[in-house]
């Protein structure tokens, strides 16, 4: 595999970009970002596994329920959680973004970040869709990157490129996150983009190999939260053989994705709110993966050891 610039634009066929609408008050801080396929995409995503969580998931669950996506749209600075219109707001953020880009409601993926338990302002959002469409570029990477920001302190990006079946295939991501972060998805969003030819099934077991052994293993503070979701589009503009079942191009694809969503989930534990050091546990001779994940996930989310590893004192005793 060869790293490459672009994220989420990166492979074939994507595009993306990213505003100030006018959720933020900051008018320096961009907050809603649009990511477009220009064909239909097969479709695949994990979730958080929080009790309560965000009416954009509920949507997104919904709409991909095909497995099949085309784009995805983003605002940061307000969850849309916990609210009584939450699922109303989301289906109308679907709704206009499918009106600017001529495809339909149920092709779209969508996601909020910020505060939990107030109202979505829906106005700028409808303002800011139209203005998002025709700025779609495979320069609006960075844009849309910074878009779906909030405690963040550094934009995450990456891509990848590999050949397989004689083609070359391209994998991006961007993805958020810095605080309630805990294994089992934190407070984070992931979006993954691929031209690869995939099938639906094929891809859905290739995120959550890929989230169970990254993303599900990071933690910051402890606490979990109510909208995360990484989600991942593949258009098959790469013209590969198709992949619809486990072999040496699924291991080779699943490859890339894991290592993109192990640098991303790096990316999010380095950036945590407060965090002066970013602490890796690895564990060599455990009998099993699971008993090797109880035992790293007992240290890494030890409130003793992470105030050792802050104070540079490490009591190891303890």
């Amino acid at each position: 595999m060869k790293k490459i610039t672009g994220g989420v634009t990166a492979p074939k066929g994507f595009t993306a970009a990213g505003i100030h609408c006018g959720i933020r008050n900051n008018h320096t801080k961009k907050d809603l970002a649009l990511l477009y396929s220009e064909v239909p995409c097969n479709a695949a995503a994990v979730y958080t596994q929080n009790k309560v969580y965000g009416a954009p998931i509920t949507v997104t669950k919904a709409n991909i329920a095909d497995g099949m996506a085309q784009a995805m749209i983003c605002n940061s600075g307000n969850a849309n959680t916990c609210n009584a219109d939450g699922v109303e707001k989301a289906e109308m953020m679907c709704e206009m973004t499918a009106k600017a880009l001529g495809i339909s409601p149920k092709d779209i993926i969508v996601a909020s970040t910020g505060v939990i338990g107030m109202t979505l302002n829906i106005e700028p959002i409808a303002s800011g869709i139209p203005k998002l469409a025709p700025i779609l570029s495979k320069d609006g990477h960075l844009d849309a990157v910074h878009a779906i920001m909030t405690t963040d302190t550094k934009p995450k990006e990456e891509a990848y490129e590999i050949e397989i079946g004689g083609k070359t295939v391209s994998i991006g991501a961007m993805a958020k996150g810095s605080g309630m972060i805990h294994p089992n998805m934190a407070t984070m969003l992931g979006f993954l983009t691929t031209d690869c030819a995939i099938t639906t099934p094929m891809l859905q077991k290739a995120l959550k190999l890929a989230v169970d052994d990254t993303f599900n293993m990071v933690s910051v503070d402890g606490d979990t939260s109510t909208n995360d979701m990484v989600s991942i589009m593949a258009n098959g503009l790469a013209e590969n053989p198709v992949i619809d079942s486990e072999g040496p191009d699924f291991d080779a694809f699943l490859s890339v994705v894991k290592e993109i969503c192990t640098s991303m989930a790096k990316k999010i534990a380095g950036d945590g709110e407060g965090a002066t050091k970013l602490v890796e546990c690895s564990v060599h001779h455990a009998p099993d993966t699971k008993l090797a994940k109880a035992i790293s996930k007992s240290i890494i989310t030890s409130s003793l050891t992470k105030a050792a590893m802050f104070g540079a004192d490490a009591n190891w005793g303890r």
